[in-house]
């Protein structure tokens, strides 16, 4: 009698296994759903005050509706772009970094990964929350001038581009985090080179700075929130555009890194 014996091999590496290693690592971590409850704490309050101060004759008449309501994203924005730097520079502070390396050695799916789960995470929740509290500031502007409803010209292609440029951003924050490797040194790089040196560059006087601010990420990001052309800005879909390629580049740097860095 013959038996034959066959060698499975059930710890193989799979994308999907990496992706759902990464989802399990997100959302068990306390930090993920504090961040995520602050941003939506932010967005929802602020759009709350916005609606319920808000006085037709306040001189904000021509201030666009859904940017009105959810002002907040500023704030949750930054929220979110923290959690970004935390799910890839958090795992070098704690020196997780180095099981999940060893567990998958070709290193760049690990990145794409978080990235992935990042993204599907956050976008779900500013859409949710773009739209809860667009809906929830409506109820107190209702009898003002800035009613407006979901099926309105541009307003729901506004909220939904309000959750992309909100997660875009917290892309850009999750490459750098994975580049710098330090939770510290990617905040400071978030804030400074995302959200002030745009402000610096602007006050240069030179014509065509202005024009170069308006494709930097947090400009392109207003423009996507929007539901009517802002001034002076670019079209939806070259800030969309120019969007993707900030990410692309924040993504691209930490991949070319992983391969030549030891852990």
């Amino acid at each position: 009698m013959t038996t034959t014996t066959t060698t499975t091999a059930p710890y193989r590496i799979t994308p999907t296994r990496v992706l759902h290693s990464e989802w399990h690592k997100l959302r068990t971590v306390r930090s993920t759903w504090i961040t995520l409850l602050t941003a939506a704490a932010l967005v929802l309050g602020v759009g709350i005050l916005m609606g319920a101060t808000y006085t037709s004759d306040g001189g904000d008449s021509d201030v666009d509706t859904v940017v009105l309501t959810l002002y907040g994203s500023q704030l949750g924005g930054i929220a979110l772009a923290v959690l970004g730097i935390l799910v890839t520079a958090g795992e070098y502070a704690t020196g997780m970094i180095r099981a999940t390396l060893t567990a998958v050695p070709s290193r760049t799916p690990v990145l794409w990964a978080k990235a992935t789960v990042y993204t599907a995470t956050v976008f779900t929740v500013s859409l949710l929350t773009a739209l809860l509290t667009f809906l929830t500031a409506q109820v107190f502007l209702s009898d003002t001038d800035q009613a407006a409803s979901l099926t309105d010209d541009g307003v729901l292609a506004a909220i939904t581009g309000n959750a992309a440029g909100v997660t875009l951003l917290g892309l850009i924050a999750l490459g750098l985090g994975a580049a710098l490797r330090s939770v510290p040194g990617a905040i400071g790089a978030f804030v400074g080179g995302v959200l002030i040196v745009p402000e610096i560059i602007r006050m240069l006087p030179y014509e065509v700075m202005d024009t170069v601010v308006r494709y930097f990420p947090t400009q392109a990001a207003g423009v996507l929130g929007s539901a009517t052309p802002l001034p002076d800005a670019a079209s939806p879909g070259a800030a969309l555009l120019a969007l993707l390629l900030w990410a692309a580049a924040a993504l691209a740097v930490p991949a070319l890194l992983l391969g030549r860095r030891d852990v």
